[in-house]
C-alpha cells in the first residue's frame, strides 16, 4: 500500500514538533531517518507492529521500519513498513502523509527511503541516522544512492527527544510498574517450600500476562546464591528470595526488584534490608527538577560508603522509558557501557529514573531494591511503591 503525500493528509502530530525541530537544529540535522523500533514507535505516537514485536528476522532479511521526518516539514513525513501494515493503516491511519506498506526486508525499505528523500529534495541533506539500528546492507545502499548527503549520528538527539515524558507516557510507565509489582508480590505469595526458580519465573510470566503486561525477563535468586538465572534450585525455609522483573505496557518499561522470605526474617535480615533502604532513601532525597544528576548519585554513593555493608553493595541509577536504559544517563560504564552524559545536567520534570541498590551478601544472599521515580518540580512520584520490605512466601 502506497499513499501519496499531501498537506491535507497530515493529521495530529503525536509528538512535540517544536521540541523535535529544535533538537534537530542543535544537532545539525535536516531530516531524520529513524530505524529503531523504539524511536519509530515514539515518532508514530506509540504504534508498533505486533507481527514483529518479538522478532525481526523473516526470510533472508529482517523487518526494518523507517520513519522519515523533515525538520519543520511534517507534510513531507513518511512511514515505510511491512506489506501487512496496510491493514493497520486501514483500521487506525498513521499520521504521516506518505505511507509505504510495501517491504519484506532491509533493501526494499532502504530503496523506498532513498526515493522519498529524493522526492522531497533532501538527497544532499544532513540526514540523521541510527548507526546501531541501521543494518549494514541498508546503510551501504543509502550511502551509494545519496553520495551528496551527509549521514549524521542522530542517536543522542533521539535520546534527548525521549527524555522528557508526556503525561500519557508517565501513565503507561506507572501502569507497567504497578502491574509488575502486583505480579511479583503475587508470585512470592504463591511460591512455597520446594518451588523451583524455573517454576517461579513461569508463574511470574503468567501473572504479568494475565494483568496485561508483556513479560520480558525475570532475574531471581534463592538463599545464599547470587546466581539469577533460571534453574531447578528449590526454595527452602528461612531462605531469602530476590525477584527482579522487566516487562512492558504498550511498549513502556516497568523494571523493579522486591524481596521475599520463606518464614520470618531474622534480625540480621531486617538490618541488611534496612541498609539497602537507607541508600535508596538517600538517592530519593536528591531527586527533583533542577538537581544535578551527578549530585544525586554522589550523595547516595556517599551514604553507601559509610555503610557497614559497603564492601559488597552497589548503587546504580539510570533513565528508563521505551527502553530500560535511556536518558538521563547518570553513570559511566556502571554497569552498562555508556557515558554518564547527564551527570552534569539538571534533572528535569517528567524524566523517569530507575534507582537500585544491590547487596551481594557473602552468606545471606542477594538483597536488592529497585524503584521507579518520575521527577517533579518539588521532588518525585514513585511508581509501584509497595512491597518494599520482606514479603512472606507460601501464604496463598
Amino acid at each position: 500500500m502506497n499513499i501519496a503525500p499531501s498537506k491535507s493528509a497530515v493529521s495530529k502530530i503525536p509528538f512535540d514538533q517544536a521540541r523535535v525541530d529544535r533538537l534537530m537544529e542543535e544537532a545539525g540535522i535536516d531530516v531524520l531517518l529513524a530505524t529503531s523500533k523504539h524511536n519509530t514507535q515514539y515518532l508514530l505516537g506509540g504504534y508498533k507492529f505486533i507481527f514483529f514485536a518479538a522478532m525481526d528476522a523473516i526470510g533472508h532479511s529482517r523487518y526494518l521500519p523507517i520513519v522519515i521526518y523533515e525538520k519543520g516539514g511534517p507534510d513531507h513525513a513518511a512511514y515505510i513498513g511491512n506489506r501487512m501494515e496496510g491493514g493497520e493503516h486501514q483500521n487506525n491511519p498513521f499520521w504521516t502523509p506518505t505511507l509505504h506498506a510495501a517491504c519484506w526486508g532491509t533493501l526494499d525499505a532502504a530503496n523506498l527511503a532513498v526515493e522519498h528523500l529524493q522526492k522531497i529534495g533532501k538527497a544532499g541533506a544532513r540526514i540523521g541516522i541510527e548507526p546501531g539500528f541501521l543494518p549494514s546492507d541498508a546503510y551501504t545502499l543509502i550511502r551509494k544512492a545519496l553520495p551528496e548527503a551527509r549521514l549524521i549520528d542522530a542517536t543522542d538527539m533521539l535520546e534527548r527527544m525521549r527524555a522528557i515524558k508526556t503525561d500519557a507516557e508517565l501513565e503507561k510507565l506507572r501502569t507497567a510498574s504497578e502491574l509488575i509489582t502486583d505480579s511479583m508480590l503475587a508470585t512470592i505469595q504463591w511460591a512455597r517450600e520446594g518451588t523451583t526458580k524455573a517454576e517461579m519465573i513461569e508463574q511470574l510470566r503468567r501473572e504479568e500476562t494475565n494483568r496485561g503486561i508483556h513479560f520480558e525477563y525475570c532475574l531471581l535468586t534463592l538463599g545464599s546464591s547470587h546466581n539469577r538465572a533460571a534453574s531447578p534450585q528449590a526454595w527452602k525455609k528461612g531462605e531469602v528470595l530476590s525477584i527482579d522483573s522487566g516487562g512492558n505496557y504498550h511498549g513502556y518499561i516497568g523494571d523493579l526488584c522486591r524481596m521475599g522470605i520463606l518464614g520470618e526474617p531474622d534480625a540480621e535480615l531486617e538490618d541488611l534490608l534496612a541498609e539497602v533502604e537507607t541508600v535508596q532513601q538517600a538517592a530519593f532525597s536528591k531527586v527533583k527538577a533542577g538537581t544535578l544528576g551527578g549530585d544525586m548519585i554522589s550523595h547516595a554513593e556517599g551514604v553507601l560508603k559509610k555503610s557497614k555493608v559497603a564492601a559488597y553493595t552497589d548503587f546504580f541509577a539510570h533513565g528508563m522509558g521505551l527502553i530500560t536504559h535511556e536518558a538521563p544517563f547518570l553513570m559511566t560504564n556502571h554497569p552498562v557501557t555508556y557515558e554518564g552524559t547527564y551527570a552534569a545536567k539538571p534533572l528535569e520534570k517528567n524524566m523517569v529514573l530507575s534507582v537500585e541498590t544491590t547487596m551481594l551478601h557473602p552468606t545471606r544472599g542477594f538483597i536488592k531494591l529497585e524503584d521507579t521515580l518520575a521527577v517533579t518540580e518539588s521532588g518525585y512520584v514513585m511508581f509501584g511503591d509497595r512491597g518494599r520490605g520482606w514479603n512472606r512466601g507460601g501464604i496463598s
